[in-house]
């Protein structure tokens, strides 16, 4: 697939995504949505990634919805918006469930469903004075398919039922307080800070990260009891596997695993 709206730089192991459209603050439309929902897609399933950065190009991370394709929805049926509200929703999720490591650069202000992008990561890493809105309601609708990502981050229901009624701004440094973001770090130090994290990805089990994510989205798809269960069949299998026998005995044998050579 040929991107247009999109940016995608590799270097070894590490994939780097950039909404590329910074005269309209990287506002989403519906040839962005598809190209990143097929990116992550694609190199979810590429297992000479380790990693995959989102951010921004230009002053901001995302402004939410393109008011030039909102403005041709205000016509759209029931059924016509559901099937547009789903590519935002398949979008979503292609990010929270990538086997890969999912890392957000958020560079600058993000606003309405620009913020549910980088909910759905794994990190979520802010400079500071970045401005954030769930502007919705001042168009007379709700943050609804974000709100699934939003509420899995965000430490109190509180916090979100007033952001999500008010529509106010609030800073990074705010999104860190209540857990949106998970590190406010300064823009000359960013680059650096997310190389110490590759370091430390890289330190890890390929397969074992992967199955951590698994594992965390299992928990939310069974009843305890089932989970539980599995829980234990997973574990065994990973520990006969061909990675968790390299790392056990790396471990033992006081040396580093093969996976960090």
């Amino acid at each position: 697939m040929k991107y247009t709206t999109i940016e995608v730089q590799r270097q070894k192991d590490i994939v780097t995504v950039s909404l590329d459209r910074p005269d309209v603050h990287n506002a989403m439309n519906e040839p962005m949505m598809k190209e990143l929902t097929h990116f992550f897609r694609s190199f979810s399933t590429d297992d000479t990634v380790r990693v995959i950065v989102i951010t921004g190009k230009g002053k901001s991370f995302c402004a939410g919805a393109d008011l030039h394709w909102m403005k041709s929805m205000v016509k759209y049926s029931k059924e016509e918006n559901i099937k547009d509200s789903r590519l935002l929703q398949d979008l979503y999720e292609s990010i929270n469930d990538s086997l890969k490591i999912t890392i957000a650069k958020v560079n600058g202000a993000a606003f309405g469903g620009g913020l549910g992008l980088f909910a759905a990561c794994d990190i979520a890493l802010a400079v500071p004075g970045c401005t954030f809105s769930f502007s919705e309601v001042k168009l007379g609708i709700i943050p609804s398919v974000i709100s699934t990502y939003i509420l899995r981050r965000i430490c109190s229901p509180s916090h979100v039922k007033r952001l999500f009624i008010t529509g106010e701004r609030f800073s990074s440094e705010y999104a860190e307080k209540i857990g949106l973001i998970d590190t406010v770090i300064p823009e000359v130090e960013l680059d650096e800070y997310i190389q110490k994290y590759f370091s430390i990805i890289r330190s890890s089990g390929p397969k074992a990260v992967s199955e951590v994510k698994n594992l965390l989205a299992t928990y939310e798809k069974l009843p305890i009891d089932t989970y539980k269960e599995y829980t234990v069949t997973k574990i065994s299998e990973l520990r006969v596997s061909d990675e968790g026998q390299e790392g056990i005995t790396a471990f033992l044998e006081k040396r580093k695993a093969r996976w960090s050579e």
